[in-house]
């Protein structure tokens, strides 16, 4: 059995479990409708249009918002790792800003941005900052010095040290952050987008849960997920292909 088969061996049974128990009437359609239905719903969505376009302008507030909020923690990470007066005017602050909940601020966000876009987008962006500038930080203090100190006797200057030793030592982490950050940014897009949205994922399941259509709700939540999924999917990838250099332990 190929390792793909093998992956897929597991949702495929949850499946067919949730559709079994629910045609058995052991799950009640009102509480949790199953596959099939959610199926139903996502054919005819996509055919009137109201799908591609909620998913159009969620995939746009995130995309900025990782933008914006990863940008910013590579910046700010580079600097505080590199730096010693970076490390002691940035790290400190950051240090204390993450210990408040990101998505405990809606309410003071509210009041300094309204419940328009700038939002939404800061939410993700708030949501993304945080694991990037982390795992950027520690992936550049993690590196040994002695690597550095080697480059520095072979005649390189500080920008060839920080191309050539530095980056290729923080990317592994750097990844990591990326991953964590896009799966915290996907999470903040989902309450964003409940805050009096008009439009998006998270609005079109706040509008069928007024009319108690729960397939279309269920099916906003598998749209998040997928697209939290394929994201992960595409980071994994790349980091494959520019960290082949690195051998990790493999599963027996």
């Amino acid at each position: 059995m190929s390792l793909r088969v093998r992956r897929l061996t597991t949702p495929i049974m949850l499946l067919a479990v949730w559709e079994g128990t629910a045609r058995a009437g052991v799950l009640a359609p009102d509480k949790l409708p199953p596959p099939s239905a959610v199926l139903e719903a996502a054919w005819r969505l996509s055919r009137d249009g109201t799908l591609g376009t909620s998913l159009l302008d969620s995939l746009q507030r995130a995309v900025l918002g990782l933008l914006i909020g990863g940008t910013l923690a590579l910046v700010l990470g580079s600097v505080a790792g590199l730096l010693r007066a970076g490390d002691d005017l940035v790290d400190p602050t950051v240090q204390a800003a993450r210990m408040l909940p990101h998505l405990g601020l809606v309410p003071l966000l509210i009041i300094w941005l309204g419940i328009g876009e700038s939002l939404k987008v800061t939410l993700v962006a708030l949501g993304a900052f945080f694991p990037i500038y982390l795992n950027t930080y520690a992936g550049i203090r993690d590196i040994d010095e002695r690597l550095v100190e080697a480059a520095r006797t072979c005649g390189l200057t500080w920008s060839e040290r920080v191309r050539h030793v530095v980056l290729p030592g923080a990317m592994p982490s750097l990844f990591l952050g990326l991953r964590l950050a896009f799966a915290a940014g996907w999470l903040s897009l989902v309450v964003g987008e409940q805050v009096n949205g008009q439009s998006g994922l998270g609005f079109m399941m706040m509008e069928a849960r007024e009319f108690s259509q729960t397939e279309v709700v269920v099916l906003g939540l598998l749209v998040y997920a997928l697209l939290g999924l394929l994201s992960d999917l595409a980071l994994r990838m790349g980091e494959r292909r520019l960290l082949t250099w690195r051998r990790g332990l493999q599963a027996a």
